[in-house]
């Protein structure tokens, strides 16, 4: 884990807003706005039209973001061929490297890849993925990545899904590896996700159509840490 992003490891649940709906028009401010609403890392999904349907950006924005702020960026790796990009990822500035499991015949060279440069390695499964698929590399795994939508679009519905995989990672992966959702998190739903055993949630909509992000954040901390106690 990178020294930016070692009080993931707390216990306590972590936001991370995801960059898909942010303003790309006013970077600078979006962050700001962030960082006064006291978030504690970002997320970027890079998608390349060919792995997943939509095509967002790259490296650019990662150097880009890299040089507004010191909190943690997380790389969401929606792409074919993720290994060819790993480096050029990490170069731009990016703390955790996540890709999917659908996309690779072998993930281990990849995660030891990431491994080896000092990132956080993360290994992402869509939802008609078993967990299965990757119970033979959750060793090499810094973050397990479970996706409740389809990869590829923003705004698409919670799949429950998701639940019953973050319950059987629980007892799979080790207490060191982070658990991570992603796909129509929001304060329906992220209550849930805590205690199926999420402590990473990425969130689009429920931060970015907000009017106050420091509201919407404090929300969805409350009720995910609530759910401690439910």
């Amino acid at each position: 884990m990178t020294p930016r992003s070692s009080n993931w490891c707390d216990g306590t649940p972590v936001i991370l807003p995801s960059f898909l709906l942010c303003d790309f028009g006013n970077l600078e401010r979006e962050v700001r706005a962030l960082e006064a609403a006291g978030v504690r890392g970002l997320h970027l999904d890079v998608m390349d039209g060919q792995f997943v349907p939509n095509l967002t950006y790259g490296m650019p924005i990662v150097k880009g973001l890299r040089r507004l702020t010191d909190l943690p960026i997380d790389v969401h790796l929606m792409i074919s061929s993720p290994a060819q990009y790993i480096d050029a990822f990490i170069d731009s500035g990016a703390d955790w490297i996540t890709f999917h499991r659908e996309a690779v015949d072998d993930p281990r060279p990849i995660l030891e890849q990431i491994r080896s440069r000092g990132v956080g390695a993360g290994i992402a499964i869509n939802p008609q993925t078993p967990v299965e698929e990757i119970e033979p590399c959750l060793s090499l795994c810094d973050m397990v990545l479970v996706m409740s939508v389809q990869a590829g679009f923003g705004g698409q519905s919670f799949d429950d899904v998701a639940l019953e995989k973050l319950e059987r990672l629980v007892t799979l992966a080790s207490d060191e590896t982070l658990l991570e959702v992603d796909g129509g998190v929001n304060a329906s739903t992220i209550q849930r996700c805590s205690q199926a055993g999420a402590t990473l949630f990425v969130v689009g909509s429920a931060i970015f159509g907000q009017p106050d992000y420091a509201a919407a954040i404090d929300q969805l901390s409350r009720l995910a840490a609530e759910s401690e106690t439910v």
